[in-house]
């Protein structure tokens, strides 16, 4: 992907991890969303960062702040309560998947998508929850980066042992509710139509913020450029 000048960019490997590093005092700690779920640690964590990055390298999910791919925020030490933390859904929760939805993503969802039978018969079973945590809580761009990941896990979801990978933004965002409202919606109608991209009809949730996107579009569009 093309350079953008940044004062914030640095190639500077001291100042990350590497992809095989799994360092803790770097990483958020698992918020709301993540609570009482099976947090992803070590190894596991590892993998599906290192597959997270090559599916947002695909996607071009980028922070368009620091100029790279946007799973590097994880490595970047000078931000270190920042990034995406992952937990495999526990079944029995009480905000788990509706059963009854994922019997209708069975149908949506075409079972050449996805790994296996995984969707055969009793639809979605597998469920990994990401939780993203910006830098700030001011940053603008975290409605559309929490979109474009939402969008790259479940497009590409053929990379991956997850059935449907949901997002949200963690709750120190001064706009989470209005965000993960959003992708709640895009959620939903995900799994009614097996499209990604599918928007929601009613145009709820819709998140006005201010600065760029990476794609160089006004954030205050409910379209995110991936």
């Amino acid at each position: 992907m093309p350079g953008f000048p940044s004062p914030f960019g640095s190639d500077d490997g001291d100042l990350f991890d590497g992809y095989d590093e799994f360092v803790e005092d770097d990483l958020p700690r698992p918020g709301r969303f993540l609570d009482g779920h099976d947090a992803l640690t070590g190894a596991d964590h590892l993998a599906f960062h290192r597959l997270t990055r090559d599916c947002f390298e695909e996607r071009k999910v980028y922070d368009m702040t620091f100029n790279y791919n946007l799973a590097r925020l994880n490595l970047d030490t000078r931000h270190g309560s920042a990034g995406f933390r992952y937990a495999v859904e526990r079944g029995d929760a009480t905000d788990a998947v509706d059963p009854a939805e994922a019997i209708e993503a069975a149908d949506a969802i075409d079972p050449a998508d996805v790994d296996g039978d995984a969707v055969a018969g009793s639809g979605v079973d597998r469920v990994l929850r990401a939780e993203f945590t910006p830098t700030t809580a001011f940053c603008p761009q975290t409605h559309t980066l929490t979109i474009g990941a939402f969008r790259a896990w479940n497009g590409l979801s053929d990379r991956h042992e997850y059935d449907f990978v949901r997002v949200r933004a963690a709750p120190m965002h001064n706009q989470s509710e209005a965000v993960n409202d959003r992708l709640a919606e895009l959620e939903a109608a995900y799994l009614e139509t097996g499209d990604v991209e599918e928007e929601p009809n009613d145009g709820v949730g819709a998140v006005a913020t201010e600065g760029k996107t990476n794609a160089g579009g006004p954030s205050g569009s409910a379209d995110a450029p991936f």
